[in-house]
């Protein structure tokens, strides 16, 4: 018999510039004995990546190194420990300013506290046990795409954040660019036009209906895939999205726990 998980692993999903690695930040913060993964970290190399349109396409399974990926997964599944051969550059690159009120935040780390105190269903599984589990939020633009179908079975709870086009491209062209392997990548004029939007269509049309992104998610796909997304639509702010999985982790996790 395999030996229990020593983490828990959530994927954190989306379109570039949805809010992945907002929330795995955050979610750091509010959860005890939490680290993040990038897929980002995951890059080859720039002089192995594809073109598209004569662009360098950073936004392909082809550009992400997917047997490091899946080997940087079971590491943290069987020890529990970020991978200790992994130097995480996206850590380096900036998300702006914190849309949710501190308030907010500590009122929600007030809470997951008191999930974690005896008696409640949250004792002893981060903290406060002779060996606890360890969360690790992995977030990345590509995770349910059936190109990276091998990491999926490390996936333990699947979280799909939405975004618009029109949100993801101005948040998208705000930013001032991305720290690299080879240094830093600033985004040419019309790449979410010419790669960023329609790479993320082409990879996840299949979860929608009439293959549209900005519509209805089929729902025995979800049911199927075990992929969560947030009721509401489009476009939902931060500090509901927060609450959200919040409220999510809290319920999966006695589940998932070893001798749950």
């Amino acid at each position: 018999m395999a030996s229990p998980h020593k983490a828990i692993v959530v994927g954190i999903s989306g379109c570039s510039s949805s809010g992945k690695t907002t929330l795995s930040r955050l979610l750091r913060d509010i959860f005890p004995n939490t680290f993040v993964l990038h897929q980002d970290d995951f890059y080859r190399s720039e002089v192995e990546l594809p073109k598209k349109h004569g662009l360098l396409d950073w936004d392909c399974a082809e550009a992400l190194s997917i047997p490091d990926m899946l080997k940087s997964l079971k590491h943290i599944h069987q020890d529990g420990t970020f991978p200790p051969d992994l130097d995480s550059k996206e850590d380096q690159n900036s998300v702006g300013d914190c849309p949710v009120k501190d308030a907010t935040i500590e009122a929600l780390k007030a809470k997951v506290k008191t999930w974690t105190q005896p008696g409640n269903p949250g004792h002893g599984i981060l903290d406060s046990a002779p060996q606890p589990i360890r969360l690790c939020v992995f977030d990345g633009f590509l995770l349910y795409s059936t190109s990276m179908a091998a990491i999926q079975p490390q996936i333990d709870v699947k979280l799909f954040l939405r975004v618009s086009y029109a949100k993801a491209k101005a948040r998208r062209e705000a930013r001032s660019g991305y720290v690299t392997l080879e240094g830093f990548w600033e985004d040419p004029p019309g790449y979410v036009d010419s790669i960023v939007w329609p790479n993320y269509v082409d990879d996840h049309k299949w979860l929608f209906e009439n293959d549209d992104v900005e519509g209805n998610f089929k729902t025995e796909v979800l049911q199927h895939t075990g992929i969560k997304s947030q009721d509401g639509g489009l476009d939902i702010n931060m500090t509901t999205t927060l609450e959200w999985a919040v409220e999510l982790l809290m319920q999966q996790l006695p589940i998932l726990a070893p001798g749950a």
